[in-house]
């Protein structure tokens, strides 16, 4: 499926969706929790759907009413069938590997095309180490893992994925013996360990950080039952602010903004980097110059800033360097790769590297067709730019159902010509 876009301009307010990441930690924790939990302001998207699927086979009995979900469980794996289909969702999949390695029985994740071409190889061997037997389609699903393991001292690498240092941790409480965790190399992705970290600890869980990033400790606890409201999720903040820098005029986002750490907050002081004004009040505004400074942008904590970071160069007086963002190529699609070349399509004058890219202001505008490769980031990122040219079509809408399944409509009310 495609979509038309025609040139846009946006006013009025848009509302930013839930956070995925935080929806995702709060219903895995309040599985392994003994009792009733209720998550409020919950984002209910394809990947969030998947999680709730899969701590439904872990024996939790859920109930979703609009945005509030409750969870009832006895903070036991009771696995109701073998199966579990993470569908897009790497979050889903590697916690749910390490929650399937806490039961005595051999479990299978999979998921879509895309899931499928994700890495998993870390995990997997951090979990062999620990006493389960797990095998692998050369490192990526499907998987199947046997349980049962006990915990210990483990090292995995931090350059691949948070999510696998995030799946030890929230299960390490489960385990026998706790587990003492070491991370090697540098670490990519730091806040959304922060968050794990963060929920946990609503949760009833104590993690003890013996060196930022690199040890933890995390001996046999309990998880509590709590009740827990999902903030805002910044990563979809970026995009809407992005769309306010290039096509916004008097685009307000409404928002709601807690003491829960986002790294994707970074992107506020990108653009005051790159000459915007950000103003947060009742609701977050953004003033924009006619042409924007340029500069260059570490995204080594933030790979989820890449697509709006990047569609930002159609209004660039310097050129905008975007680098340490090497493991944007293992998200859903190779992320740098398809930003290069789609970008190019509409003037935009583009250096691939490995690890990021180097962006110049087209010398002219042109439209194109846009491949988003079912990428919901990209989906996104490549409407506003569209928005900005004219004339363009974006492939695969449905994508969005992964993060933010309102975002054409939203879009649209504010003055967005999306069309079928």
């Amino acid at each position: 499926m495609k979509c038309k876009i025609e040139k846009s301009t946006l006013s009025g307010t848009i509302s930013c969706p839930p956070n995925k990441s935080y929806s995702h930690r709060a219903i895995f924790l309040a599985t392994l929790s003994k009792g009733k939990s209720v998550i409020s302001n919950m984002l209910l998207s394809r990947d969030t759907l998947a999680t709730i699927d899969a701590c439904r086979v872990f024996g939790a009995k859920i109930d979703v009413s609009d945005s509030i979900v409750s969870v009832e469980s006895t903070g036991d794996i009771v696995l109701q069938k073998p199966e579990i289909d993470a569908s897009n969702s790497g979050t889903t999949i590697r916690i749910a590997a390490a929650i399937s390695s806490l039961a005595d029985i051999k479990v299978t994740l999979s998921g879509d095309s895309s899931l499928r071409k994700r890495p998993m190889q870390p995990l997997l061997d951090a979990l062999d180490r620990m006493g389960a037997k797990c095998t692998s389609t050369d490192g990526k699903p499907p998987i199947t893992i046997r349980g049962k393991i006990n915990g210990g001292k483990i090292t995995i690498p931090g350059s691949v994925s948070s999510q696998f240092i995030s799946a030890l941790l929230i299960v390490a409480p489960k385990t026998r013996d706790g587990i003492t965790l070491d991370i090697e190399g540098d670490m990519v992705s730091k806040p959304y360990l922060d968050a794990t970290i963060a929920t946990m600890k609503k949760f009833g869980v104590a993690v003890e950080t013996v060196q930022p990033y690199k040890k933890y400790k995390i001996p046999p606890q309990q998880y509590k039952p709590t009740d827990f409201t999902i903030p805002t999720d910044f990563s979809s903040m970026a995009l809407l602010l992005s769309a306010s820098v290039l096509v916004g005029d008097n685009m307000a986002i409404s928002a709601s903004i807690s003491d829960l750490p986002q790294g994707d907050m970074e992107m506020i002081s990108h653009l005051e980097k790159l000459g915007a004004k950000v103003e947060i009040g009742d609701k977050i505004t953004v003033k924009s110059p006619t042409l924007l400074n340029g500069g260059r942008f570490d995204l080594s904590n933030t790979p989820d800033l890449l697509p709006p970071m990047a569609i930002l160069a159609l209004k660039t007086s310097k050129p905008i360097e975007i680098y340490n963002v090497r493991h944007a190529r293992f998200k859903e699609t190779d992320r740098i790769a398809i930003l290069c070349k789609e970008l190019a399509k509409i003037g935009v004058r583009v250096t691939e590297k490995e690890d990021g890219m180097i962006l110049d202001a087209p010398k002219s505008l042109k439209s194109a067709e846009l491949e988003s490769s079912d990428d919901h980031r990209l989906f996104m990122a490549f409407c506003i730019a569209s928005m900005f040219v004219g004339n363009c079509t974006v492939t695969d809408p449905e994508s969005v159902d992964v993060s933010y399944p309102t975002f054409i409509a939203d879009m649209n009310k504010i003055g967005a010509r999306i069309s079928f």
